[in-house]
């Protein structure tokens, strides 16, 4: 039986994130989002409701994301989100928020409503919260 050449260990760039690593500015803990319902301004617009906890920093904002089961399936929801994400990725970068903890929540009018309109309705959410 032939023998294999020994193999050598391929090399290890960088260590791989653990799982309790998370992305930066985004909220991730059940309790931020609660902390963010439960103390923060909210406003509802078109396609989206916004809840905003202003915080004592100047750090940049951090964001959550929810789309309640009522809206549809599990494609039908991350679809939703992926359009939230993206629109809100869009309004900050023109308009940079600091030193608030925004919790956005899709509706079922937010994967139907127009993309130009969605961005409209997530800056008045910001402007009827004060951040704007």
């Amino acid at each position: 039986m032939p023998t294999m050449p020994a193999q050598t260990p391929a090399p290890t760039t960088a260590p791989s994130p653990s799982r309790t690593t998370r992305k930066p500015h985004r909220l991730t803990q059940r309790a931020e989002f609660l902390r963010a319902a439960a103390a923060g301004k909210k406003a509802a617009v078109g396609g989206v409701v916004l809840q905003a906890l202003i915080r004592d920093d100047q750090a940049p904002a951090r964001l959550g994301f929810t789309v309640t089961k009522k809206v549809g399936n599990a494609v039908i929801r991350n679809r939703t989100r992926r359009r939230l994400k993206e629109a809100v990725r869009l309004v900050l970068a023109d308009t940079p928020v600091r030193g608030a903890d925004l919790v956005l929540i899709g509706r079922d009018s937010t994967r139907e409503r127009n993309f130009e309109s969605l961005q409209n309705d997530i800056k008045r959410a910001l402007d009827r919260t004060g951040l704007l």
